[in-house]
């Protein structure tokens, strides 16, 4: 197994073939010219996704830096193996069980796209513009992650857990996410056009400015949960409301059908061509709202 300071030597070997300083690698790099000399030095090492970035840079194959990155025999290190690989891992291609973690990794523009049986994988990591596209991310464990700019789009989700995490700017579109669990979280920004969200339940964090058109609520729970600049659509049946704060919440062409709603002031939400059944419309009158907008059916469909 090589040391560090023989990748360090192997980095300033690359390096002084270009003819580059160390201050322009660490330009290209985005980080101080002391974290290059410190590398070069043996002080310190690079990551695994910076060692990808710098193979780019100096002009050589990531299997340059590869005697360092050798696994044992029961284990790979999932940074250096290509997607093809990965799927081989998860259809039970390769004879021997392999295990590997990408917990507590910083993953910048990688593309995970179609990968299956996840899992708790990724757990305390920050990723950032990676593509988990068409995935199967059932049962998948997020806790206390940093997500911002990924792409779920067409993803399976379903009976996940996200705890303790920051979701932003992602797109969850027509993905699946039925009984997935979010807890102590904080979702902005994400897109959630066409997602199945039946069964899910948000428990004490943040939802705010996250599109949701044409997506399916049905037993969908939220619980002392900020709702703030939300627009919700469609149908919504056997949802359910406690002690949320509501702030810039529209109903807009919605169908209410058996939702409770336990909040001490529901003035924080708006109705635009909606239609309620009678315990909805009661739960909504009892705290308060404004049931402008609202058509009261009766229990056969018809409008009152």
């Amino acid at each position: 197994m090589l040391t560090a300071t023989m990748i360090g030597n192997k980095i300033a070997e690359a390096r002084k073939k270009l003819n580059i300083s160390q201050a322009q690698l660490a330009l290209r790099l985005f980080i101080s010219a002391q974290a290059v000399g410190k590398w070069e030095r043996g002080e310190s090492m690079p990551d695994i996704i910076t060692l990808n970035h710098l193979a780019e840079i100096l002009g050589v194959d990531l299997n340059y830096f590869s005697e360092a990155l050798e696994p044992e025999a029961t284990e790979i290190t999932p940074d250096v193996f290509s997607v093809k690989q990965s799927a081989e891992l998860t259809s039970g291609k390769q004879k021997n069980k392999i295990s590997w973690d990408m917990s507590r990794g910083n993953w910048v523009d990688a593309d995970f796209s179609g990968l299956k049986n996840l899992h708790e994988k990724f757990s305390s990591s920050n990723m950032q513009r990676c593509k988990f596209i068409g995935s199967d991310l059932s049962g998948l464990l997020l806790k206390n992650n940093n997500v911002d700019n990924c792409d779920f789009s067409g993803s399976d989700f379903s009976s996940s857990h996200i705890q303790n995490s920051n979701l932003a700017n992602n797109l969850f579109k027509d993905c699946s996410l039925k009984e997935t669990e979010f807890s102590e979280s904080y979702i902005s920004c994400c897109d959630f056009t066409g997602a199945d969200i039946t069964g899910a339940a948000f428990k004490s964090g943040g939802f705010q400015n996250n599109p949701m058109a044409n997506a399916v609520w049905n037993r969908t729970s939220f619980h002392a949960m900020q709702l703030v600049n939300i627009v919700f659509g469609g149908t919504m049946e056997d949802c359910y409301f406690e002690n949320c704060a509501f702030k810039k919440v529209t109903f807009h062409h919605s169908t209410l059908i058996n939702n409770f709603f336990k909040n001490k002031s529901l003035k924080g939400i708006r109705f635009i061509d909606c239609q309620a059944d009678r315990m909805t419309y009661e739960f909504l009158k009892n705290g308060k709202a404004d049931l402008t907008g609202i058509m009261l059916l009766t229990p056969k469909g018809v409008n009152e």
